[in-house]
């Protein structure tokens, strides 16, 4: 029997990262992807549900790794913005650096996908 989802607000996305590269990832409708815009969204609990058994299919099958559900709020394109600092920086990449920011459609590498 699968545990429950964690208690967390909603809307939410599942975040992950890849345990091949280590890029930050989420889940989207055909798997995993590095950009947040293609996130399947959580609106009600039995969708985060989904989610939270998904991420366990996949730790299980060593694709990622740290899978875990964020709370986001929906921006003016319907994109999900995380609520909290930590997962906004997780997702845009390093600070320090922000020539090595990901940026939607390129690889890690800087090359267009």
């Amino acid at each position: 029997m699968s545990s429950p989802a964690p208690r967390i607000a909603l809307p939410a996305i599942l975040i992950a990262n890849d345990l091949r590269n280590g890029d930050v990832v989420v889940r989207a409708a055909a798997g995993w992807s590095r950009d947040p815009r293609e996130a399947v969204i959580a609106h009600d609990r039995a969708a985060a549900e989904r989610l939270a058994a998904e991420a366990a299919a996949e730790l299980a099958a060593n694709r990622v790794v740290d899978a875990y559900l964020i709370d986001v709020t929906l921006g003016d394109a319907g994109e999900p913005v995380p609520n909290h600092f930590r997962e906004r920086v997780k997702l845009r990449g390093p600070s320090i650096r922000p020539d090595l920011a990901r940026v939607p459609g390129r690889t890690s590498t800087g090359a267009r996908t």
